[in-house]
């Protein structure tokens, strides 16, 4: 049963929603992909001034929640660019470091968690796979159209469970 007397959950998606990652879609154009690498330079990631907005918007009604397929070793950089760039406070949510399920499995089953005892009011997401299945759920969503998409990162996404 959800908690109705607390305010309702806006759920943010991090790459290519609020930080876009173009600089470093290089790593994931080599082979063997270079995940180190993609990883690491997070932390430069340029701000989406499209979604950064629309988190900052939610916050005045909803509580912000951070879902990201990011995996947890990534969690103080993270943290951090949040800070760096105005990003109203939220939980992160990032999937485990050995975690390989696709993104649109590791999110749903968050979603459906937080569902669990808070209203989701929506989900803000580029991926649309992860759209199209948490739309299915009953989910409200968002397709953030506001970067280009990458087909390296989709890739990435499902058949490799990185991100």
């Amino acid at each position: 049963m959800t908690d109705s007397s607390r305010r309702p959950l806006a759920v943010f998606d991090l790459d290519n929603t609020l930080a876009d990652t173009g600089h470093r879609q290089r790593f994931l154009e080599r082979r063997p992909r270079d995940w180190d690498g993609f990883f690491a330079a997070a932390p430069h990631d340029p701000p989406i001034a499209e979604g950064v907005a629309l988190a900052v918007r939610s916050a005045r009604d909803c509580e912000i929640v951070y879902l990201t397929g990011r995996p947890e070793r990534c969690r103080q950089d993270t943290l951090d660019w949040l800070v760096a760039h105005g990003l109203p406070e939220g939980r992160v949510f990032m999937r485990r470091n050995d975690d390989r399920r696709p993104a649109r499995r590791t999110k749903l089953e968050i979603l459906r968690r937080l569902a669990r005892t808070r209203d989701v009011r929506v989900l803000v997401d580029d991926d649309e796979l992860v759209c199209d299945d948490a739309r299915r759920a009953g989910f409200e969503v968002l397709l953030a159209r506001w970067t280009a998409p990458s087909q390296e990162l989709r890739t990435a996404q499902e058949t490799e469970g990185r991100t």
